[in-house]
């Protein structure tokens, strides 16, 4: 009865109506599953750049609206812009490298400048999507999911642990934190009926967040401070162009589209139970493009999928586009009304690593049942194994790029995605595809 309550349950489907009072905490679950992901990137290269604490906290701000916005065109398309899929937009970890090695040359203004150039492009480069996918078979898409799951624990071990770059890292107080948040969202998601299991997580950060509080781990310092409202600044920045800076970002900008495409096919194929479509994919990637634009109108650095979100889902099977869009608006909240975001950052990093284990396994398993739903042939094996032996393999030990140009370390040292990406397409292209009928 339960099993077949699930299957008529309007949160399962992409457009049930679900009450706003049912669809507010699937939402919030999303906001807090990606939260601090969203505004780190903007803190370290805020840090690389010199910027002044209060334009570093201005850009968080446009941070959350931009986010907010671009996860509401994703799940609502204007034109083609958008797939309709319930597909959480953040600011992206993928441009940090490169963009700390421009605004160290050039400033901030060239970094903007070419996110501006570089985001038109890959819109224009998802409105030709038709010309394109069928080179991307369904293999390749399977083996760049696996590796978006394999590419996150390493994120979620860090959080469990602390936090990157934090002194204390592996203290007791992080380790038993995470391990209430984790131990809270097993127990939750096993003892609980019906709908309710899906918030798990939601449960998990709050039972986290009580223990968090009572470690010290909490800060609230930043309520006392904050304003009523906050309204964004247009062109805080002046835009400056510079080839060699636009050429290396519009290189990330095709590695945040090869992103988007793994976690869009990720996200049909482990939410919807079907392959993904053309015009989903192309409506993707030129929303991740044109709304970077859109975002570095306002100082603020390209937004793309987040796959912490593809996680949740994988382990949820909650699509609501309704409750997902909640959590949009809660994101846009955040931005406007700055005591609510300081009160979602403060998150600590443990409780969030707690949660994301789960999330993040479940994406690595979501792509190895996608390998064998194409089939274990002898040719989808070799591509599988050897794109993630070599991209997951060669970017634990990013010195092996040392022979390498600057670009090249920068777009693949670190980012074993593009790797697995580029690996599984050029797989795809040499082999034969009767492999298996030659001996």
């Amino acid at each position: 009865m339960e099993k077949e309550k699930k299957k008529t349950d309007a949160i399962y489907e992409l457009d049930g109506k679900v009450p706003l009072g049912k669809a507010v905490p699937f939402g919030l679950q999303h906001v807090l599953a990606m939260f601090v992901a969203n505004i780190a990137p903007i803190l370290i290269v805020a840090g690389v750049v010199k910027m002044p604490p209060e334009q570093s906290a201005a850009l968080i701000q446009s941070a959350m609206i931009i986010a907010g916005i671009g996860t509401l065109i994703q799940l609502y398309p204007l034109w083609k812009v958008g797939s309709g899929l319930p597909i959480v937009m953040g600011i992206s970890f993928t441009f940090v490298s490169v963009f700390c090695v421009v605004g160290s040359k050039y400033g901030y203004g060239a970094v903007m400048g070419a996110a501006l150039v570089g985001g038109i492009l890959e819109g224009i480069l998802g409105l030709c999507a038709r010309y394109w996918r069928r080179f991307i078979p369904p293999i390749v898409a399977a083996t760049v999911v696996a590796s978006i799951g394999f590419s996150l624990l390493g994120i979620g071990a860090n959080s469990f642990g602390g936090g990157f770059g934090n002194p204390d890292f592996g203290d007791a107080k992080y380790i038993i934190v995470g391990t209430i948040t984790l131990i809270s969202c097993i127990g939750f998601n096993v003892l609980a009926k019906s709908f309710y299991k899906q918030l798990s997580v939601l449960f998990g950060l709050v039972v986290g967040y009580i223990a968090a509080y009572f470690y010290g781990l909490v800060d609230l310092s930043g309520l006392a401070t904050a304003k009523l409202i906050a309204i964004p600044q247009f062109m805080p920045f002046e835009m400056e162009f510079h080839p060699d800076a636009i050429f290396a970002i519009f290189l990330i900008f095709l590695v945040s589209a090869t992103e988007t495409i793994g976690d869009t096919s990720a996200m049909t194929a482990i939410g919807l139970r079907r392959n993904v479509s053309e015009k989903e994919i192309s409506g993707s990637i030129t929303c991740d493009g044109l709304v970077s634009s859109f975002s570095s109108l306002f100082g603020c650095m390209p937004i793309t999928s987040f796959s912490q979100n593809v996680g949740l889902i994988a382990m949820t099977k909650v699509v609501n586009r309704f409750a997902i869009m909640t959590g949009a608006v809660i994101m846009i909240m955040a931005g406007l009304f700055p005591a609510l975001g300081v009160l979602l950052a403060s998150l600590p990093e443990p409780v969030l690593g707690g949660c994301t284990l789960m999330m993040f396994g479940s994406i690595v398993v979501s792509g190895i049942q996608m390998v064998a739903a194409c089939g274990y042939t002898q040719r989808n094996v070799i591509i599988a194994s050897l794109a993630m032996s070599i991209g997951i393999g060669f970017t634990q030990v990013p010195a092996i790029f040392k022979i390498f140009p600057a670009l090249v370390k920068n777009v693949f040292a670190e980012n074993c995605v593009a790797v697995v990406f580029l690996v599984a397409l050029v797989l795809n292209f040499v082999l034969p595809d009767n492999m298996d009928e030659i001996r």
